[in-house]
């Protein structure tokens, strides 16, 4: 994939120019004082750059979680203190949680809601209007839900963001997560 650069590189990975293959590791997260008390800002993340003020970024995830906090999905990155994820998160063979961490200022924030934790595959949609951002997801590709809607810079213009990938393992042995197609469409 052209344009890609890595944040915390995965000891294990593989791509061609449609998809990345992530093997996560243990203990690597992205998380920021909330509740938890702690922070953690190693889990692997690849991620490109844009300045386009209004744009949409897709990709399709599958993946085979099976350990609790397992996750994959999307990330945007301002920096270490301000960002966002939205993913698929493993908590045991009934359900998995589908959610977002929006990270303002060091502090970090979590809304989630359950899903069958026989689902693999999500497909997810993040729209940029300058400092606003607009996520959503969808199963077949076809029908899209709004996951959340969020300022990432409390009205503060940047010029330049980091969209791309993410995959981590808080607490168990890792996980292979598969990124397909990850592409912008110029608004």
């Amino acid at each position: 994939m052209k344009n890609y650069n890595w944040l915390n590189k995965p000891g294990k990975f593989s791509e061609d120019e449609q998809s990345l293959i992530i093997k996560t590791q243990k203990g690597t997260d992205m998380w920021q004082r909330t509740h938890y008390g702690f922070s953690k800002n190693n889990a692997p993340m690849y991620l490109t750059k844009s300045s386009q003020k209004d744009f949409i970024y897709e990709v399709k995830t599958v993946f085979n979680s099976q350990y609790l906090y397992d996750q994959c999905g999307i990330m945007i990155y301002l920096n270490e203190n301000n960002w966002a994820k939205f993913s698929s998160e493993y908590e045991n063979d009934k359900f998995q949680r589908l959610g977002g961490v929006v990270t303002k200022d060091g502090y970090s924030d979590w809304a989630t809601q359950d899903i069958k934790s026989s689902i693999n595959t999500i497909y997810y949609r993040v729209t940029r209007e300058t400092n606003d951002f607009i996520v959503e997801y969808s199963f077949d590709n076809i029908d899209f839900h709004q996951m959340r809607i969020f300022n990432l810079a409390y009205g503060n213009i940047f010029n330049e963001i980091n969209v791309g990938l993410y995959a981590c393992s808080p607490q168990g042995n890792g996980f292979e997560a598969k990124f397909i197609s990850p592409h912008f469409i110029v608004k």
